[in-house]
């Protein structure tokens, strides 16, 4: 079965090497040629220099770009080769509407298209333990499910298209909030002199336990925040949130000041420090 896989950032590296692994024939593309060549060099496959090209005869093309702009202009590349009858699965982290005017789009051509936002970071697209939250056509999505599971421990239909977005949005929000709250105990416990690791083992065998103190605390306390997924990266993701909030009509005054607080991070040069940097605020 032939894929194509755009996009080759820190998530999407990992999960086009997934599918080569599990015996896909697998094309990829990369603004930067430079990374597509390193990716064949690596996996195997092929790389081509344009979207168009990359998708000729893949029955599954999937994307994972960085914003809505990177997203529509991949898309409308992708769209002039695709061939009929095949599916597009977007893993960007987008806004519901561009996951819907890709869907009417795709549709016009006769192609099917999932949204399919992801969560588990960095580590668990290198992992292949993702958590994929798809919108579209129950058909749509059982065809692509099988290829999404190459990367994933969850592939999950929620809803007609847009629905994976809105979800990763619902997902966002719960992050923030938690890396917040975290940060806040943490500082806490090195302000009150209390070995923070030791804090750590006990707490999290108790009701605060959550994947963010599992897989950051400790890191946190050591000021380690190379962990991939970026303050930039989520103050984008937090906008399309507050926007779709604004929309809805959703209250969400914690996570609105939470995005305020990496605008702070990124302020004292933190852009690129992972999300679990909002300690260094305190």
């Amino acid at each position: 079965m032939k894929v194509a896989f755009l996009g080759l950032g820190v998530m999407g590296y990992p999960m086009a090497g997934h599918l080569k692994a599990k015996g896909f024939e697998v094309t990829v593309y990369n603004r930067t040629e430079a990374k597509a060549k390193a990716w064949v060099a690596q996996y195997g496959g092929t790389y081509k220099a344009t979207p168009a090209e990359a998708v000729v005869d893949a029955d599954f093309v999937m994307m994972c770009v960085g914003n809505d702009k990177d997203l529509l202009e991949v898309a409308a590349a992708a769209l002039k080769g695709i061939k009929k009858g095949a599916v597009l699965v977007d893993h960007t982290t987008a806004s519901a509407d561009a996951a819907r005017k890709l869907y009417a789009q795709a549709m016009a051509q006769g192609v099917a298209f999932i949204d399919a936002p992801v969560s588990g970071g960095q580590m668990g697209a290198e992992k292949g333990q993702l958590t994929v939250m798809c919108g579209g056509d129950q058909a749509a999505f059982d065809l692509a499910k099988p290829v999404m599971d190459a990367y994933a421990k969850a592939t999950t239909l929620l809803g007609p298209s847009g629905a994976g977005q809105l979800t990763k949005m619902v997902n966002q929000i719960c992050i923030a909030g938690l890396v917040q709250a975290l940060s806040e105990g943490l500082a806490f416990a090195e302000k009150a002199g209390l070995d923070g690791n030791l804090v750590l083992d006990v707490i999290s065998k108790g009701a605060a336990q959550s994947w963010q103190m599992e897989n950051r605390g400790k890191t946190m306390l050591k000021r380690e925040f190379n962990f991939g997924f970026a303050v930039d990266w989520i103050r984008k993701d937090l906008r399309i949130v507050i926007d779709e909030a604004e929309r809805n009509g959703a209250k969400l005054p914690i996570t609105a000041q939470i995005d305020q607080f990496y605008a702070d991070v990124q302020a004292s040069g933190g852009s690129r420090f992972d999300t679990s940097s909002l300690i260094t605020r305190l």
